[in-house]
């Protein structure tokens, strides 16, 4: 392992930033788990999130997918719960779902709802939250549009929320991905989270981007080199 480490990190330079392709390339090359290592990008920003007007938190459509199939629950009822299922979605219910969610039983990576379950789920608030899950529609996660949140997050929307040290990080694809379509998702990520830059932050909101594989070492990107195209 720490063989296989070293030699990862073998031609890459700590300080030194690297063009977008040229980062992307070198992440794909480091990526020899004998799994499909996930490829991460990590946002060091400008922002203070113990304030409230400095919190970062939203959603990413990655235009060439995850490459992970999430497991979404939805909350609903009546024509909104089969609209859910004709959608995709893994698990649906109300009343029935909330108990089996407070009992500790949660298998599945994404929680939706319906603005008339917020009643039930705002309940599950302390098994939800610190998983992350507790449905937001500022992500997009408590909708009336259940079928389009159902089909967003099986195709590859990312939560994102900037944690306690200004860092914001999600996953951005698989190492098999062709380089042009992970830098594709790079691109549209560091756009969302631009987007959602909050009213209080002062200064330069991004400062620091750096790209690895799982099991591969982080790699600085030039920031001049991220825009849209």
């Amino acid at each position: 392992m720490a063989k296989r480490i070293t030699k990862a990190r073998e031609g890459v330079e700590r300080t030194k930033l690297y063009p977008l392709t040229e980062a992307v390339k070198m992440v794909k090359e480091r990526a020899s788990a004998k799994f499909d290592e996930t490829v991460e990008i990590a946002m060091n920003l400008g922002v203070d999130p113990r304030h409230a007007d400095q919190m970062v938190r939203g959603v990413c459509n990655l235009p060439n997918g995850s490459g992970r199939t999430l497991r979404v629950a939805v909350f609903a009822r009546g024509p909104k719960a089969e609209e859910a299922k004709k959608a995709g979605a893994d698990i649906v219910g109300a009343e029935d779902l909330f108990e089996i969610v407070n009992g500790g039983k949660i298998e599945f990576d994404r929680c939706i709802a319906t603005p008339d379950m917020m009643g039930i789920v705002g309940r599950l608030g302390k098994v939800l939250g610190p998983r992350g899950l507790m449905p937001n529609p500022r992500v997009g996660t408590v909708t009336m549009d259940i079928a389009n949140a159902v089909v967003a997050s099986k195709g590859g929307s990312v939560e994102f929320r900037v944690e306690k040290a200004g860092i914001v990080q999600s996953a951005v694809g698989k190492a098999s991905f062709p380089a042009d379509k992970l830098e594709g998702n790079i691109r549209a990520f560091i756009d969302a989270v631009q987007k959602a830059k909050p009213a209080g932050a002062k200064g330069t909101y991004i400062n620091r981007i750096a790209i690895s594989s799982t099991m591969g070492p982080g790699v600085k990107v030039d920031m001049a080199t991220t825009a849209l195209q």
